[in-house]
């Protein structure tokens, strides 16, 4: 019998999940801050990663609401440099709440995304879901 490669899904994390030949990792829905904060940290292996990160900021807590101007900035880095930043706003201002971007993340690079929130009334998370190949 065929040995097969099941995941199960715990809840999120900051780290890489893997199944099959797919990866993920999610930061969950984290409260927003007024300093950096880790949302992501992963180190890939000798695979590399074709897939899209998905960045959200300035979601309104339960109860409570978003001050109209709220700005989520998010910084990817790959092995300690900066690759790029992503901001997003609350819907009154001219940046989306969200952004998603394509992403291609070589072998045996340390993965990191940081998120800087403006205000602290809201929540942000982050989700970088992708296709493994061999290298």
């Amino acid at each position: 019998m065929a040995k097969k490669n099941i995941a199960t899904f715990v809840g999120p994390n900051q780290g890489l999940s893997i199944a099959g030949d797919y990866a993920y990792a999610y930061s969950g829905t984290v409260a927003s801050t007024t300093g950096n904060q880790t949302l992501l940290e992963f180190t890939t292996g000798k695979e590399f990663i074709v897939g899209k990160i998905t960045t959200a900021g300035s979601i309104p807590n339960n109860g409570g609401g978003v001050a109209n101007g709220d700005i989520t900035a998010f910084t990817l880095s790959f092995n300690g440099l900066e690759i790029t930043r992503m901001k997003t706003e609350t819907t009154q201002e001219d940046s989306p709440t969200y952004s998603t971007y394509p992403l291609l993340i070589p072998p045996h690079t340390a993965v990191k995304l940081i998120v800087l929130s403006s205000g602290t009334n809201g929540s942000t998370s982050a989700i970088i879901v992708g296709r493994i190949y061999n290298a």
